[in-house]
């Protein structure tokens, strides 16, 4: 790890607010970004007209060719060091195309290293979209397109902030650039450990979050963990006519019905013995904004009880995300021998999600319906995480931020998971991560329509590069 001329955890190094020379350099700064934007927009809509769709079912020529495209950027924007890597897995597995670039730092200064990824979600149907998912397009001055947001914006940020200084980046970067993230990185921590002397760095920027909202930044200093498994409920070896045996012998839909219900409390709070809360946020969300933000439509209750934001931050959450059984399509009279769902379990920060996934799978066994016999295949675990509020390198954040928006940033969790963030605090325990973001609550990440708002990505940018020109003081 670089030496840098302070302890980015322990001591401040940067100047006050209002200094002459803050003032002076994110005036330049600013008139920097806004000239390069046209061409920085430019780029975002050539990456979203690749379909760098990661999951296995999509054709990954794609996942590599957006690799190039980041590549080709990064260079451009004057990075001496690019490389498109890959890593093994023990079980031979190789990860998808991920983009290193590299500038070595001055003499006694930090290293920063820039995450986004490149790979996005499958775009779903065509007919929930305004415009075509792969061909962005502006309305109301956003642009829409399937990675317009997540996270493509993300690396328009990074290559932003280093085309706006050029010559006078006065720390060192390396860019990376990861290309499975919307599959759940399955090969990070061996692409880590693997690229580890390129990787390390002495803080380290996350452009995959979001903000408060549009005109309000905000840096997430929490995010849940995720626990996922597959219920099946089983009552019969083979389908059986209805009116024959129907009424002594439920279905297993309706059985597998009954034990979703267990699973919360009538006021919607999930009901899971041995999962835990952390503390409410000193934040709330405005109730209608969270019912137009999510589309909820009229006359539907909210779960739980608490804050809103503590209710989507800090406390469990679960869901029911799939259903097999017969489709309506091809249902006859018969009574169904068994039905499976998958579940989503995102736990609040601090709890261990194998501590999380023991308790779901002695929920789900002991409230067994009518003796049906239930299996549970666990699925996925993720950790929470949770930064430190006040540290060095988070003031020097929230200094660049004041600055790009004109208005004071807001600390904030987020119900979403990023598990690898505790993967990259596990390889490089003693760097300084900050977690920023180019979404807002209408981006509609994963969804139909997903869009970024074009004069926020600019204070995004701005902001970035007012960062690295304050961490090299």
């Amino acid at each position: 790890m670089t030496d840098a001329p302070t302890d980015l955890h322990t001591t401040t190094a940067r100047p006050q607010d209002g200094a002459p020379g803050v003032a002076a350099s994110t005036d330049v700064l600013r008139g920097r970004v806004a000239e390069l934007f046209p061409a920085l927009r430019g780029d975002l809509e050539d990456l979203v007209r690749i379909p760098s769709v990661s999951s296995p079912a999509f054709d990954q020529a794609h996942v590599t060719a957006s690799a190039e495209a980041v590549a080709a950027l990064l260079r451009g924007a004057g990075m001496p060091e690019v490389e498109v890597l890959t890593a093994d897995r023990a079980d031979g597995v190789t990860s998808r195309p991920a983009v290193v670039a590299r500038r070595p730092a001055p003499e006694g200064a930090p290293t920063v290293l820039l995450y986004a990824h490149h790979d996005v979600q499958p775009p779903g149907s065509d007919v929930d979209w305004v415009s075509p998912p792969f061909e962005p397009t502006e309305r109301d001055g956003r642009l829409y397109g399937r990675g317009a947001a997540d996270d493509k914006a993300g690396v328009i940020a990074h290559v932003g902030a280093l085309r706006a200084l050029g010559d006078e980046l006065g720390v060192g970067v390396t860019v990376f650039v990861e290309g499975e993230e919307e599959i759940g990185s399955p090969t990070f921590v061996d692409f880590l450990v693997r690229h580890r002397d390129l990787l390390s760095a002495d803080v380290i920027v996350v452009a995959d979050s979001s903000n408060w909202k549009v005109g309000v930044p905000a840096l997430t200093t929490s995010l849940r963990g995720l626990v996922d498994c597959e219920v099946e409920v089983a009552v019969l070896e083979h389908a059986v006519h209805s009116g024959m045996f129907g009424g002594p012998v439920l279905d297993a839909p309706t059985l597998l019905a009954r034990l979703i219900a267990t699973l919360h409390d009538d006021d919607g709070t999930v009901a899971v013995a041995g999962l835990t809360s952390a503390a409410e946020p000193t934040v709330d969300y405005d109730e209608e904004d969270l019912r137009a933000d999510a589309s909820v439509l009229p006359g539907v209750r909210l779960a739980g009880t608490g804050t809103l934001t503590g209710r989507l931050w800090t406390k469990p959450a679960l869901s029911v995300i799939g259903i097999d059984t017969t489709s309506v399509a091809h249902s006859s009279n018969t009574i169904a021998p068994s039905a499976r769902a998958k579940l989503s379990l995102r736990i609040a920060p601090g709890q261990d999600p194998r501590d999380a996934a023991a308790a779901l799978r002695r929920h789900l066994e002991g409230n067994a319906p009518l003796g049906a016999r239930v299996t549970v295949h666990d699925g996925e675990l993720g950790k929470a995480f949770q930064a430190p509020a006040d540290s060095p390198a988070m003031q020097t954040a929230r200094s660049a931020f004041r600055d790009a928006w004109g208005t004071e940033p807001v600390d904030i969790g987020v119900g979403g998971s990023i598990p690898f963030i505790a993967d990259l605090l596990e390889v490089f325990p003693d760097a300084a991560i900050l977690v920023t973001g180019v979404e807002d609550p209408d981006s509609r990440a994963h969804g139909p329509n997903e869009s970024v708002h074009l004069g926020e990505l600019e204070k995004v940018v701005l902001a970035e590069a007012l960062l690295l020109e304050r961490l090299a003081r």
